[in-house]
């Protein structure tokens, strides 16, 4: 896919104020580390996550979503009243009906004639939400779109530890669970539009490649579970394996479709899994890690927030400047591997 006309034209994040490190969530598991031997610190030491921030209980994912889209309205020099496109493209949701895009809509006051809907598609939905509302703008059917993701990961890692400390595992029995404990929450934003509606220097969204490979569909797989929390069991080492696996082979087409080569970007922004998948990914695509930038450290892994808010946070500090070549590579369970190429 390629963009002749597609901007991102302001990004905005936005944190819980509440944090929880690694320490703390294995200070809650102690009954289980201490029956199974098991050293405390290794929760940060196989991760590289030292803390993770929590919504307040109750919170909803249209209350996070919402939440980015005001912010990033706030700085954007378009006005709600020209968004034509509004997507909610977060795993977490209000409820299966309706969209959660309909709830975030009318909490941050955008116009009824824009289009409202959910794209979910694990860690890669803000990702596709961008190619979908910049294929309606090179389409002609919208001029400004407005893109939003709200993680809510409290119930998620509350209900991990209720059943970590309420069934009588195995040290083999515990590893499904332990992606779960790296889980942080999270919402981003951005507003996408038509070049021409831009006011200096846009941030041109140039194009990119998507490859899946649902074969592994059953490597992570999460649903409802027991008081209204999340269910999530994943096959860390075989994902880790197979996710960049398919990392390879998408960024060869990517090399293809942008005639970029592993020198080519400034910056290369990733789904923010953990320090293990950042070295395995870095290594196997043969890219140099001082482009990296990374949040997983201080954030966690935010589903679809992650990548996205980290480009924003990049844009905030200085590591990505005016002009810049970024590469944006992600990954999700499914699996589903997305790459696009921006001009900052």
């Amino acid at each position: 896919m390629k963009f002749e006309n597609v901007c991102i034209e302001s990004m905005a994040v936005s944190l819980p104020d509440e944090v929880w490190t690694s320490a703390r969530i294995e200070e809650q598991l102690r009954p289980l580390y201490e029956r199974l031997k098991l050293p405390f610190g290794r929760l940060e030491l196989m991760s590289g996550i030292r803390e993770r921030r929590v919504w307040p209980a109750g919170t909803r994912a249209s209350d996070a979503s919402a939440a980015a889209g005001r912010a990033v309205l706030a700085r954007s020099a378009l006005r709600a009243e020209q968004v034509d496109v509004f997507i909610h493209a977060a795993v977490s949701r209000d409820m299966l009906e309706p969209a959660t895009a309909a709830f975030a809509h009318q909490k941050i006051g955008l116009p009824a004639h824009a289009q409202v809907f959910d794209v979910s598609n694990a860690c890669l939905g803000f990702l596709n939400s961008l190619t979908m509302v910049g294929a309606m703008i090179e389409a002609g059917q919208a001029q400004c779109g407005l893109v939003v993701a709200g993680e809510h990961g409290r119930p998620l890692v509350e209900e991990t530890l209720r059943q970590l400390l309420a069934t009588p595992l195995t040290r083999n029995e515990i590893k499904p669970f332990f992606a779960n404990l790296t889980i942080g929450s999270g919402a981003v934003g951005a507003v996408v539009c038509h070049r021409s509606l831009v006011k200096g220097r846009g941030h041109r969204l140039l194009g990119g490649v998507a490859r899946a490979a649902t074969e592994h569909s059953k490597l992570c797989q999460g649903d409802s579970g027991s008081a209204g929390g999340l269910n999530m069991q994943t096959d860390s080492e075989q994902l880790l394996l197979a996710g960049v696996g398919l990392a390879q082979e998408t960024w060869g087409e990517f090399k293809k479709v942008s005639a970029w080569n592993e020198s080519t970007a400034a910056r290369f922004i990733c789904h923010q899994v953990g320090s293990a998948h950042r070295r395995k990914l870095y290594e196997t695509l043969g890219l140099d890690l001082a482009k990296d930038f990374s949040t997983f450290e201080t954030l966690g892994n935010m589903g679809s927030v992650s990548l996205p808010a980290t480009l924003a946070l990049a844009a905030e500090t200085g590591a990505v400047r005016a002009g810049d070549q970024v590469a944006l590579l992600g990954i999700g369970s499914g699996l589903n591997c997305m790459m696009l190429a921006l001009e900052w």
